[in-house]
């Protein structure tokens, strides 16, 4: 398994001037960062995977959706247009270098019907996930459930298995985020076992988005299921910051839950591979 670190800790737009994290990160045994493109040109992302390739990390992208692009919407132009934001999506991340391009992407992130999801909009968001894999040249697309209170569509392992298999594309896969899990799941072995054959990709975050350990997150039970079940993709620490203050508003996040966004990297990256490491005994 490797480990990276999500960039929006510190911004939703990375840039060369990020250079000295992303030292720090390798310095810390990262294997790789996962980094947001939802914007910017091609040329953009080139540049940033050249620059990681020389410090040594891999790249991961991570993206959303929203109203204007969302897959599950019923009106056909909107859905139309989310086959060309997943388009623009996955070019971005080719030119980063990545193979893998993650993030609640079945539905427009905080959009609410004021209804439970249903199985008309699965269809929709399904079809539109097929056509994007289709269209993306090997591109893998790593779907997010979400809490309850950022979606409704998809909030559960059990759905998001269901969602990637009715979307029925090899390059297609299910993310399992653990902060989402410590909302919604009533037992963490059975997640992860309802989901064991479509993951491809695993967010670490603590209840609070916080640093990794410090929180109420069952890390014991999680690292021993993904050992059980043979997981060897990529394991991301995901937290969150009030770095910049627009994004991290658009996340709820309203105080910051260390002195340091170091201390997320530091502490996080050597508690986690201990876990790791722990549950193979």
């Amino acid at each position: 398994m490797k480990f990276g670190m999500s960039m929006l800790l510190w911004t939703p737009f990375v840039t060369h001037e990020h250079a000295p994290l992303f030292r720090r990160l390798k310095e810390l045994g990262f294997d790789g960062v996962e980094v947001p493109v939802n914007e910017g040109p091609d040329s953009h992302y080139q540049e940033l995977g050249q620059m990681l390739a020389d410090i040594g990390l891999e790249a991961v992208g991570v993206a959303f959706v929203t109203e204007e692009e969302n897959p599950a919407s019923p009106d056909a132009a909107i859905r139309t247009a989310a086959i060309e934001r997943f388009r623009l999506l996955t070019s971005r991340a080719r030119a980063l270098g990545a193979s893998l391009v993650c993030g609640p992407i079945h539905s427009a992130y905080a959009s609410f019907t004021g209804k439970g999801p249903s199985d008309e909009e699965l269809g929709w968001s399904a079809e539109v996930l097929h056509k994007a894999a289709t269209q993306g040249d090997g591109m893998r697309l790593g779907v997010e459930y979400l809490n309850r209170f950022e979606c409704y569509l998809v909030t559960s392992a059990a759905e998001c298995d269901a969602l990637v298999r009715r979307a029925d594309h090899p390059s297609i896969c299910s993310v399992y985020d653990t902060h989402h899990a410590h909302f919604e799941e009533q037992d963490i072995k059975s997640a992860i076992a309802s989901c064991k054959d479509t993951m491809g990709h695993v967010q670490l975050s603590e209840n609070d988005r916080g640093v990794p350990g410090r929180g109420q997150v069952d890390w014991t039970t999680t690292f021993a299921e993904l050992r059980r079940i043979n997981y060897d993709g990529w394991a991301v620490i995901e937290s969150f910051s009030r770095t910049d203050l627009e994004f991290a508003s658009a996340l709820h996040i309203w105080r910051d839950f260390c002195a340091d966004p170091d201390e997320v990297c530091a502490e996080g990256i050597a508690f986690l591979r201990q876990a790791w490491a722990e549950a193979q005994t």
